[in-house]
């Protein structure tokens, strides 16, 4: 067992530390002068040690065997914590195995565990909100199934074990009741006897033993523990644990937050925008259903939102705004800070009329630079004409026009100088530009309308920080476009994303949250549309009916798949095959991945879609949109070409464009691990697609409104190319049609 032991421990030979070294350290770990905490493994110590990164400070945690932590414990810290390297994880700086002591040093967290922090006064909401999302963030890269590691379940989570550094960065520590499961697996479920701390237990892995990723979702404990400022548990006659959770729960449901939320007289107020996401996230973490939890990265999506919403809450509070506006031209008259704020939400001229700056209703900052400023002195006043002009413009933006932590576009504001049919909100015109000094050169692919009347095609996006922005853009005209433009401005506006939770709630194959509405939201004729699919023997109560409907099935010979979205609206898709989608060539592939088991892949440049919408499919008076779901040929990102979505019907007076690319814009001064096109975090614009989270893409191609009637909706479309190449090899999987 030794000879093994010794063999085992050989690979980490680079991270052990002499007995005598600890020893020394911690004044033979002495503890009036060095014990810093003490815990159901034993007592940790700080000292100073040499090791192989150099000589600090380092917590030195000295296992005691007595108190049930042994071998494995030791061995499992080591192994997790050499291999799952991450700025929210503690480091292993090295170990010790001597004279049957066990003890492991690790980086030193000179605020210790969140535990202790939980009522601090001095802890304001930014960093509280900061010290979850780091957390998360921590448990996020353990259980990312695209990581080549080992995914790896903690087991554990609890303040105790979320250490804090100096600057109040968050590091999650204690290993040693982890759990490996296999790697780049959506999901995995591990049965085990690991335990975790009373309070915090996932329930659902106290009764059944079995673990998934979804386990170290009871972060939603520390959650509440910090918007609560006190642990999850009290005792009673200072024996008999009492947990809160329950209550806490209680207390969301009946929307009472604010007789538990923490409240101290020199705390800033938490913004109700981020106690709103804040709180709901960690309700849905607290779930009994695994299904019904969210996964770590959307855990991580939701208080980075928190946090944003509650730096901007305290920003503007302190932001002096009457300084800002003695530039203003006219000079504003106002006898009231709330009467400056109307003025500034309708926008006013700065900097000598070159710069329009506003608040939009967030309270965020918009700002827009006069196209004459960007091109300087020596421009003329007259049209662009975009075909034989290229332009360089330079802009400045200073840090007080821009909120801090928010992502904005930077567009191109314009008008057409000749007219253009007003009920065309979106339309092709792909502007070739790049950075000054780059050599590749990106396409903005349309331009839409907005409610000011102006048109904007979308540049980049940066998200601001205390930095002056300078940049030089080289705007080489419009491809394939004759049009002249009036040039209003560069405009930095705040990113009106859709949330990621959104997204993945419209499509089909996410399991519906607990709802204790469900009856009211079960369709009335839902008992013929189930004998339609195979589940029609297989529901006994009417809330099993619910839950299959919303989980989705196929229906009509497995060419229609059937659901109800989080409202209890009707949702349906059709086949490439039941869409009456026709092509000259066309080639079905069988594709397993495709809840119809088949696809449709494209061999010419041009197809249709004639198809009849059953009124049995569809919710009464609603408005519903349809997509095509398609995928692109392998490793392609995208037809250049953009492809034209006309009426059969009306051929002439409906028609709209739509691109059949991978929606990514390019980002200015990516922060580190972040990607340098963003897919994700972008407007809605209707000609553009966006992945779904069951690996397809979808882009919406038309919009119809459903009546009291019963009569079925017809449904024929032209889809063909504007350029000259064709679109071969894309698969179209169907039509999904679902509520606006």
């Amino acid at each position: 067992m030794e000879a093994r032991l010794q063999k085992f421990l050989h690979q980490f030979q680079h991270l052990k530390i002499q007995l005598e070294e600890i020893t020394s350290a911690t004044d033979n770990f002495n503890d009036e002068k060095n014990c810093i905490g003490v815990g159901g493994f034993g007592k940790v110590y700080k000292g100073e040690v040499s090791h192989s990164k150099g000589r600090n400070m380092a917590a030195i945690k000295r296992l005691n065997q007595k108190l049930g932590q042994g071998l494995p414990e030791f061995l499992k810290e080591i192994t997790m914590l050499s291999r799952y390297r991450h700025e929210n994880l503690v480091s292993l700086l090295g170990f010790c195995h001597e004279a049957d002591e066990m003890i492991l040093v690790y980086e030193y967290a000179s605020r210790g565990s969140l535990d202790r922090h939980l009522n601090s006064r001095h802890l304001m909401w930014t960093q509280r909100l900061k010290i979850c999302l780091d957390a998360a963030k921590g448990l996020s890269y353990l259980h990312d199934p695209r990581e080549t590691h080992q995914r790896l379940i903690h087991c554990d989570i609890k303040s105790a074990n979320i250490l804090l550094d100096d600057q109040w960065n968050a590091k999650v520590s204690d290993f040693g009741l982890s759990v490996m499961g296999p790697a780049n697996e959506q999901q995995s479920v591990i049965i085990t006897c690991a335990s975790g701390t009373l309070g915090y237990c996932d329930l659902e892995y106290a009764w059944t033993h079995t673990l998934t990723k979804e386990s170290d979702s009871n972060i939603g404990v520390v959650l509440f523990e910090v918007l609560c400022g006190t642990l999850c548990y009290t005792y009673e006659n200072g024996l008999v644990p009492h947990i809160l959770v329950p209550a806490w729960i209680e207390n969301y449901e009946q929307n009472t937050l604010n007789d538990i939320i923490f409240k101290n007289s020199t705390i800033p107020p938490f913004d109700q925008s981020a106690l709103k996401t804040f709180s709901g996230i960690a309700y849905r973490c607290l779930m009994e259903s695994r299904e019904d939890r969210p996964k770590m990265a959307e855990i991580v999506t939701e208080l980075e939102t928190a946090l944003r919403s509650q730096e901007l809450s305290e920003w503007k509070m302190f932001f002096d705004y009457e300084e800002m506006t003695k530039t203003a031209e006219p000079p504003l008259k106002y006898s009231s800070k709330d009467e400056l704020k109307k003025l500034l939400s309708k926008g006013v001229l700065l900097n000598g009329g070159k710069t329009w700056f506003s608040l939009n209703e967030k309270g965020e900052h918009c700002e827009m630079i006069s196209f004459a400023k960007c091109l300087g002195s020596e421009f003329e006043i007259n049209p662009w004409w975009s075909k034989y002009n290229s332009r360089l413009i330079k802009t400045r933006v200073e840090t007080q026009f821009l909120s801090p932590g928010i992502t904005y576009t930077v567009n191109l504001v314009f008008k057409f100088i000749f007219p253009v049919d007003e009920a065309i909100n979106c339309l092709l015109m792909p502007l070739k530009y790049k950075l000054q000094g780059e050599t590749k050169t990106s396409v903005s692919p349309l331009a839409y309308k907005t409610e000011d009347g102006w048109w904007r095609s979308e540049l980049y996006q940066f998200t601001s920080d205390d930095r002056v922005v300078d940049l030089e853009i080289l705007l080489d005209g419009f491809r394939g476009s004759y049009t002249m433009i009036q040039a209003q401005g560069i405009e930095f506006r705040p990113l009106e994303k859709e949330e990621q939770k959104v997204l993945e709630e419209e499509m089909f194959d996410v399991q519906p949250i607990s709802d204790v509405n469900w009856n009211e939201k079960l369709p009335t004729d839902y008992e013929d549309i189930m004998k339609l699919s195979k589940h029609s023997g297989q529901w006994l109560t009417q809330k099993e009916a619910y839950l299959i409907i919303c989980k989705g099935f196929l229906i009509n010979d497995g060419q229609k798949w059937f659901s109800l979205d989080k409202n209890g609206r009707k949702c349906h898709m059709l086949s490439a095959r039941a869409a009456g989608i026709w092509v000259q060539h066309e080639d079905r592939l069988s594709l397993p991945e495709s809840r119809f088991g088949e696809a449709m892949v494209l061999r010419f440049w041009t197809f249709s879609i004639v198809c009849e919408i059953q009124p049995q499919l569809v919710s009464s008076q609603t408005t519903y949109a349809s997509y095509l779901v398609y995928k692109l040929p392998e490793g392609q990102s995208g037809f250049e070409a953009p492809m034209v979505v006309k009426d059969g019907e009306y051929m002439d007076d409906y028609y709209r464009y739509i691109y059949l690319v991978r929606p990514q814009t390019p980002v200015i001064r990516p922060k580190a691990n972040e990607n340098t096109h963003n897919p994700l975090s972008r407007s809605k614009i209707k000609g553009l697609p966006r992945e779904r989270n069951d690996g397809w893409m979808e882009v919406q191609i038309w919009e119809f409104r459903t009546t009291t009637t019963t009569e079925k909706i017809p449904m024929c479309l032209i889809l063909s190319d504007q350029g000259d190449k064709k679109f071969s090899g894309l698969i179209i999987e169907g039509i999904e049609f679902r509520p606006i």
